[in-house]
């Protein structure tokens, strides 16, 4: 019996190694692309006390009013542009139609008009929007 072979077990310890590098790159991926998914127009939102709504599963429409009363829409080809009233109305209703559930929402600068967010109400009222929710800042304590 002496001239008999042990056999080595195989070793189970697994390579992380490549995990990692995967993890890594992933990072700096995410890291480099957040920012510049929120796009938008410049408007400052009125202070108000207000709940958190909860995640979505869809992105919200936003329409955004600055404070000339210019009409904005995040879900448009060019959402740093001027859309009008009537381009407005059509492509929410597009949405719409496609995504019966997705939030609507209305961005309005604190210095605007009161009628202009009103405005802008009235035309996702016409576009089929079912509700329509007012984005504020959260009131300073």
């Amino acid at each position: 019996m002496a001239g008999r072979r042990q056999r080595k077990r195989p070793i189970s310890e697994m390579n992380v190694v490549p995990y990692i590098d995967v993890m890594l790159v992933l990072l700096v991926i995410f890291m480099i692309t957040t920012p510049l998914l929120s796009q938008g127009v410049k408007v400052e939102l009125p202070k108000a006390s207000s709940e958190i709504m909860p995640p979505q599963k869809q992105e919200p429409i936003i329409v955004s009013v600055d404070k000339q009363g210019s009409l904005y829409l995040n879900r448009s080809s060019q959402p740093e542009a001027p859309i009008d009233e009537t381009s407005l109305v059509n492509r929410v209703a597009a949405l719409l139609r496609l995504h019966p559930d997705t939030p609507v929402m209305v961005r309005g600068d604190h210095q605007v008009d009161y009628g202009a967010v009103v405005m802008a109400m009235g035309l996702l009222q016409k576009a089929g929007a079912p509700s329509v929710g007012l984005m504020t800042q959260p009131a300073e304590q």
